[in-house]
């Protein structure tokens, strides 16, 4: 009885571990995936600057 808790209680740290990890890499991609989008559609899709007057 106690070795069965004891590998349920393993398997399961286990598993906590590796989604953890598995959260730590897929997180900060998604950021930087987002940060490159939103530059790339700036970059691309900003209106063209028009200046009128006189320069300064």
């Amino acid at each position: 009885m106690v070795n069965s808790v004891a590998r349920i209680a393993r398997m399961l740290m286990v598993m906590m571990f590796f989604a953890g990890l598995a959260l730590d890499i897929a997180v900060p991609a998604v950021v930087l995936s987002a940060m490159a989008l939103v530059t790339w559609l700036v970059r691309n899709w900003a209106p063209p600057q028009e200046w009128r007057g006189r320069p300064a």
